[in-house]
């Protein structure tokens, strides 16, 4: 099972960026590129524990749906969101969130997935897949990270 693990350094406050990584309306506004719509489940606010999305998006030209459920939540942390039913076999997503001091954050990814068709998906994680989501999540860390060093006056 692949394991991105990405980090960025935020110039803002623990909760700002805690709560703007659960914003169902910010993930949708940092992946519209993608179409990313909430259509059932939690579909604006802040996602709690429990609580559930269903997304659609368009990736690789086709339109695709994927529920996740937040799992464990320790705000303002920790927080999982893992697949319940979507493109991949499975998926496990960690948000980690340190309080670095003089109002800076460090936040962690660290997104585990598994591709379906066995040695196929295998192949699909190697030659690409890897490398998208990996793009994916830094485009929406970077526009994460403008953002809430905008609101705590930090651009």
């Amino acid at each position: 099972m692949p394991t991105i693990e990405i980090k960025t350094l935020i110039k803002a406050d623990l909760k700002t960026c805690f709560d703007l990584s659960r914003n169902i309306d910010f993930h949708q506004q940092s992946l519209k590129h993608s179409k990313e719509k909430a259509i059932a489940g939690k579909t604006s606010g802040l996602i709690e524990l429990g609580e559930s999305v269903t997304w659609e998006a368009t990736h690789f030209g086709i339109k695709q749906r994927l529920t996740s459920k937040i799992t464990d939540f320790q705000s303002p942390n920790y927080f999982v969101d893992e697949m319940v039913s979507g493109s991949f076999k499975s998926f496990r997503h960690e948000h980690i969130f340190t309080n670095l001091g003089n109002n800076k954050t460090e936040m962690i990814d660290k997104f585990h997935f598994k591709s379906p068709f066995g040695i196929l998906g295998k192949v699909a994680e190697a030659l690409f897949l890897s490398r998208y989501m990996t793009n994916l999540l830094i485009t929406r860390n970077t526009l994460l990270k403008q953002k809430a060093e905008e609101l705590s006056g930090n651009e």
